[in-house]
């Protein structure tokens, strides 16, 4: 048995570092959660300059090993990510919130521990910025295909940096938000040194010119690029104007009960398509050319179940315009024991029936589709519930009254090569049906913001269709032009233009995000020869001392 003496002496070995510490856990802490409310539902997008700016302080102290830079980096990833991403406990429970949210953390812990090794390089704040886009593309990349959730463009829809995607994406957005960040803390951190040198005078300014000329790029390349979005948003170009609609049919209550749900779900949004029918025929509204349903508005097979695509041509027809149909298709290989599916969008004609189709091609895994079933099964009760969904190998377009229209089907869009390799392949204008009914208005208010995001990236308007919403019609310079209220039957039926320039995110965005991940490391390369040939040179002279 251990003596109480002892356990005090323990004790006082565990909680006297940590008391020194504290300042530093705590800022890292606060730090994570500023990150968060940066983010929808709070959209308070400055916070992560701030947040960065923050956490600059504790990675730059000399008392902060690379061990430390690690912790730091985990507690401030895990005070960013559980306040995140607790819709998620409603699917699967708090468990695999937690768990999910603690491995994510692992990235910026990263970080951390890789921001000491580099930050005695003069310009830190660049290697800085470089480096948390490296640990973005590494998460949004891997494991089972990456989980982008949380990347630090996202927070920025509403922000004046936010032009700056279309020249190189989500990416760069990010490396001008993290750079200011930083930049702002090294000009702090220069100007409180100098102030408290003792020969202030004689020692003269502090050292802020790379500082400087780092916010000062960034706003320059905002201030460039802002006015064509902003003519861009306004319709200034001279491109054809289509009506499109939007339908949100609803759900008769949220939760995960949705798939019981699916002919109700089926006929919410048949319903809601024939009151825009009738208001179209009674003069209340115009015509669409097209309309989009959302993912899984009809989890009944069309395909296969006559019913449904009775339900669905007669909306076709009522509307007289092609619907965009959410629906889950049984695979070729499907089996009541292995019910292999694809979760599809089908253009459904109104004298045609079924004709272009897109299956989705990133699947997400432990909700469409379960990793390693025979393994995870047996980790959770919650395994079971995870979909069959296999994907598909399309291009990204269907068309629509022969209009190109790229499909990001909900967790595809957070992925920049879905929409990207839509609009390369000729999209003229984004679509991205989405099933929120399994979870909540802070969520869908984020997915929004991927949406957003994209419409600026690729220069496209952009359909946010949504089961239970936030369903939206998103210019190209991210504002909303229309919207819905979360959980409730609506339609929009809105005016957008057909576009075909490539922008320069469109056309370079993968070489520009390399070229960003080769600066944080090419960064860590050099700091690591610095320090090998600093540890070398140290090495010869006490060898030398010692020969004396």
């Amino acid at each position: 048995m251990v003596e109480p003496s002892k356990w005090r002496t323990r004790g006082k070995r565990f909680g006297q570092p940590v008391l020194a510490r504290l300042p530093q856990l705590t800022v890292a802490i606060v730090a994570g959660l500023l990150l968060c409310l940066s983010f929808p539902p709070f959209g308070w997008w400055y916070l992560a300059v701030v947040a960065f700016g923050s956490l600059a302080w504790v990675l730059t102290r000399q008392t902060t090993t690379i061990a430390g830079g690690f912790g730091y980096g985990f507690l401030f990833g895990a005070a960013f990510y559980l306040p995140l991403l607790p819709w998620i406990s409603g699917l699967v429970g708090a468990l695999p919130w937690v768990a999910l949210s603690l491995v994510q953390a692992l990235f910026p812990a990263l970080f951390g521990a890789l921001a000491v090794v580099v930050r005695r390089l003069p310009g830190w704040p660049l290697w800085f910025a470089g480096l948390w886009t490296a640990q973005e593309w590494l998460k949004s990349t891997a494991p089972f295909g990456g989980f982008p959730w949380g990347v630090v463009a996202f927070s920025q829809t509403e922000a004046p940096l936010l032009p700056l995607a279309r020249i190189g994406g989500a990416s760069l957005l990010t490396f001008a938000v993290v750079l200011a960040g930083f930049s702002f803390a090294a000009l702090v951190f220069e100007v409180v040194q100098w102030w408290r040198r003792d020969d202030a005078q004689e020692a003269g300014p502090p050292a802020v010119v790379l500082p400087g000329v780092c916010i000062a790029a960034v706003l320059l390349a905002t201030a460039l690029v802002a006015p064509q979005v902003r003519q861009s948003g306004a319709g200034a170009e001279d491109h054809p104007p289509v009506t499109v609609a939007v339908v949100q049919g609803n759900v008769p209550r949220l939760g995960l009960d949705f798939n019981a749900q699916r002919r109700a779900v089926l006929d919410n949004h048949v319903r809601e398509t024939m009151r825009l029918a009738a208001d179209v025929r009674a003069g209340r509204a115009p015509q669409p050319m097209f309309v989009v349903w959302p993912e899984n508005s009809s989890d009944i097979d069309p395909l296969g179940n006559p019913d449904a695509n009775k339900l669905i041509s007669g909306a076709a027809a009522a509307v007289d315009a092609p619907i965009l149909v959410g629906a889950v298709v049984a695979a070729p290989d499907y089996s009541p024991d292995n019910p292999l599916s694809t979760n599809s969008v089908i253009v459904w004609n109104p004298d045609g029936g079924p004709a272009d189709r897109h299956d989705k091609k990133i699947v997400q895994p432990f909700g469409e589709y379960l990793p390693w079933r025979s393994f995870f099964s047996h980790l959770s009760p919650y395994a079971d519930r995870a979909g069959y969904f296999i994907p598909g190998d399309g291009d990204g377009v269907v068309k629509a009254a022969g209009v190109p229209v790229g499909v990001a089907t909900c967790w595809e869009v957070i992925f920049d090569r879905a929409p990207r390799e839509s609009v390369r392949n000729g999209a003229q204008l984004l679509a991205v049906p989405s099933n929120n009914a399994t979870f909540d208005e802070a969520m869908s208010e984020q997915q929004l913001a991927f949406a957003r995001l994209r419409a600026v990236e690729h220069d496209r308007y952009t359909l946010v269709a949504g089961t239970t919403g936030i369903s939206a019609v998103v210019a190209p310079d991210g504002r909303e032009l229309a919207r819905t209220r979360f959980f409730e039957p609506a339609y929009l039926d809105t005016a957008v233009r057909l576009k075909t320039q490539l922008t320069v995110a469109t056309r370079w965005g993968p070489v520009i995000k390399g070229l960003l991940v080769a600066v944080g490391v090419g960064g860590l390369v050099t700091a690591m020869l610095h320090n090998w040939s600093f540890a070398r040179r140290r090495h010869r002279g006490d060898q030398e001392r010692g020969a004396s």
